[in-house]
């Protein structure tokens, strides 16, 4: 039996439903289902077509996000451990920084398996770098690698959720708290991106 493709207006109105959720969500993370229609064009009706509540409608938009994380795991491939997590930090704080409500959804406690399946990608390359970090001296071995994997998550998630994306050197407070968790000093933290100015804009690194 062939399953047939779906039809395009199907596809463009379950786009324009994740768009819509995301701009909403991005004003009042607590939209209703209703809300997100009326600013898709659609009605509640429509959206129910595509998603069957609220919660199915976020699960969707972490997956996807999900995604794009996974992908910029698998971008960084610097041999560099300190640089490869400061590389990693800046590029997912970008993402997270366009998409920061959906991120804080992801990682709101309701979410979390979800979430945590979702990147899981994104998971083992965190705790090969805490692994490879420690091999190489680079990164702090008081903790054992998974610990510091997961305090690194932790840590990740508070810096999503807590922090301005809009604000000056927000992705410099990102990509430097993430080292001092991994055991680099401030100082060491400073000459890492003022050798690799193409981690962080030079002007957040200074702001």
């Amino acid at each position: 039996m062939t399953t047939r493709a779906p039809r395009r207006d199907s596809v463009e109105n379950r786009a324009g439903i994740l768009d819509a959720a995301r701009a909403t969500l991005a004003a009042d993370p607590r939209a209703s289902i209703d809300v997100i229609a009326r600013s898709a064009g659609l009605s509640r009706r429509t959206l129910y077509g595509h998603f069957d509540d609220r919660d199915a409608l976020i699960r969707e938009l972490i997956s996807v996000g999900a995604q794009r994380f996974n992908a910029i795991a698998e971008s960084v491939t610097d041999a560099d451990a300190r640089i490869a997590l400061a590389r990693l930090a800046a590029r997912l704080w970008q993402e997270a920084a366009h998409v920061q409500v959906a991120a804080a959804l992801a990682l709101d406690e309701a979410h979390v398996e979800h979430t945590a399946d979702a990147l899981a990608p994104l998971r083992r390359t965190v705790a090969a770098l805490a692994r490879r970090g420690q091999d190489d001296g680079s990164f702090r071995t008081d903790l054992a690698a998974p610990t510091l994997a997961r305090l690194i998550e932790e840590v990740a998630r508070t810096v999503v959720s807590r922090t301005d994306a809009a604000s000056t050197g927000a992705a410099n407070l990102a990509v430097r708290t993430l080292l001092s968790i991994a055991g680099l000093s401030w100082r060491e933290a400073d000459e890492l991106l003022t050798a690799h100015p193409d981690i962080v804009d030079p002007q957040e690194v200074s702001a």
